[in-house]
């Protein structure tokens, strides 16, 4: 299993579904895209192990634009404390998808 750290700002997604996200660097969403062959269980979604603000979750990344989106759930988001425009670190290892 391969593991990244990162820091991004937290976005919030207005769309029709609107959602909290933290966009990965660029640099580190060519490592992953490398490997999405192998971990991809559809649509480009990659499943992977999260901690952010102390809070351990399972997720899975989306591809959006030139990067991937780790999405944040309100029970995520809450129980750590932080919202759009927070500057987060995370901790996140990818993983085969669960059956």
């Amino acid at each position: 299993m391969t593991q990244f750290r990162f820091e991004a700002e937290v976005i919030h997604w207005r769309g029709p579904s609107p959602f909290f996200f933290a966009p990965l660097p660029l640099n580190q969403a060519e490592d992953i895209r490398r490997l999405s062959k192998l971990l991809s269980y559809g649509w480009g979604v990659i499943p992977v192990d999260a901690t952010v603000g102390g809070v351990t979750f399972y997720t899975s990344l989306f591809p959006r634009d030139e990067t991937y989106l780790l999405p944040l759930k309100d029970a995520v988001r809450k129980k750590a404390g932080i919202t759009a425009g927070d500057t987060i670190a995370v901790e996140m290892t990818l993983r085969p998808p669960r059956r």
